[in-house]
């Protein structure tokens, strides 16, 4: 076995999840400051979903008449409200991974909608929405977080009477985004927003809160469930039941920090050199390469990198946890894959993403002599 010495950098920061993701120290010095213990009805959390939201609209620069709305419980529960408040007889879907499959999944076995149109990428590959006359909700994941493709945003026209709606989970305050034409744009805030997990929010064009409207007031939806209830609920700055605080008060800052330094097109960019180094040094290496092989639709904020099957992905990431603190690079559970997920959120500093490639290099060259 060749000795190879460590490197002489190591992260100062060696979380690189894919969600939750990174919360800067910075953000929890805000803290001191919120409204912790109050009733969520009181002014003073009020002003903070108040603040919240119009950072949200300043961020994404929401064009006319779009709204925000926003509730407990995450992305998840968004695919089951969108189930009931806001999708009328049929929706097609385009997956590309565990989470967009979610989705469409529940539409598909829901007993008072037709079947779903359903088109299902091979794992790592980018797919388009089905065509699909009759459906009036096209859905898809603007990121897929478990494979790390990137679905490009207005890949499909809408017919007269279709809404868009798309997963923005894991890529929301990470790319420099245009939203008309997209009716439902929604995330929860714990990865590029830098906040935790247990909250939603849904950018609302004027059709689809039409429609949420019209919808919900046709047929029964729990009350969780009931976007028309959560919209309301949000014009007034509440929930509809109670919210994390802290969440809210760590959400707001990040989104304050994203606009000081030049909103989506600042944090696009860092975020892009973050994983474009990853898919060079990967692109370069004989034992790695990039799981998305297509450039165009490779993640600027999941970077998974298949590691060659002569060389234990699970092996190479204990040690560069062990030896230097690099911790939540896993590939996603149920792909099965020899590989590691690197996220590349815009609280990632450079300095630390060089410490994991050299890192990495290493556990590479000293497994492989092994």
């Amino acid at each position: 076995m060749v000795e190879y010495a460590h490197p002489s950098i190591l992260p100062h920061d060696g979380r690189f999840g894919s969600g939750p993701t990174k919360i800067r120290s910075e953000q929890l010095s805000t803290l001191a400051a919120a409204p912790l213990g109050t009733s969520h009805r009181a002014q003073p959390v009020r002003s903070l979903v108040g603040s919240v939201r119009e950072g949200l609209a300043e961020l994404f620069a929401l064009p006319d008449g779009y709204e925000i709305a926003l509730g407990n419980g995450g992305a998840s529960l968004v695919w089951e409200a969108l189930t009931f408040s806001l999708v009328q007889k049929r929706a097609a879907h385009a997956v590309c991974g565990e989470f967009s499959a979610k989705f469409a999944d529940l539409t598909d076995g829901a007993p008072h909608l037709d079947p779903s149109v359903i088109a299902r990428a091979e794992v790592g590959t980018f797919q388009p929405l089905p065509e699909a006359p009759d459906a009036d909700t096209l859905a898809f994941a603007h990121n897929e977080t478990s494979t790390g493709v990137l679905s490009p945003l207005h890949h499909a026209e809408a017919a007269p009477g279709q809404l868009v709606v798309v997963d923005a989970t894991s890529v929301a305050g990470a790319l420099d985004v245009h939203l008309a034409g997209i009716d439902v744009y929604y995330f929860s805030p714990q990865k590029a927003l830098g906040a935790d997990g247990g909250l939603w929010f849904a950018i609302l064009s004027p059709a689809a809160i039409e429609r949420i409207e019209a919808v919900c007031a046709s047929r029964w939806v729990p009350p969780m469930l009931d976007l028309a209830r959560a919209l309301a609920a949000s014009r007034k700055n509440q929930t509809y039941n109670t919210p994390s605080i802290v969440n809210l008060a760590l959400l707001d800052s990040q989104v304050r920090w994203l606009r000081e330094r030049g909103g989506l097109a600042w944090a696009e960019e860092r975020c892009r050199n973050l994983s474009g180094a990853l898919y060079t040094f990967a692109e370069s290496h004989p034992l790695v390469r990039p799981f998305v092989t297509e450039p165009a639709y490779r993640s600027p904020v999941v970077a998974t990198l298949d590691i060659d099957e002569s060389i234990n992905a699970d092996d190479v990431r204990a040690r560069l946890t062990e030896l230097a603190g690099i911790v939540d690079i896993a590939p996603y559970r149920k792909l099965g894959r020899n590989q590691i997920r690197v996220g590349c959120f815009p609280a990632v500093e450079r300095h630390d993403l060089d410490a994991l490639i050299a890192w990495l290099e290493w556990a590479l060259e000293d497994a492989a002599d092994a």
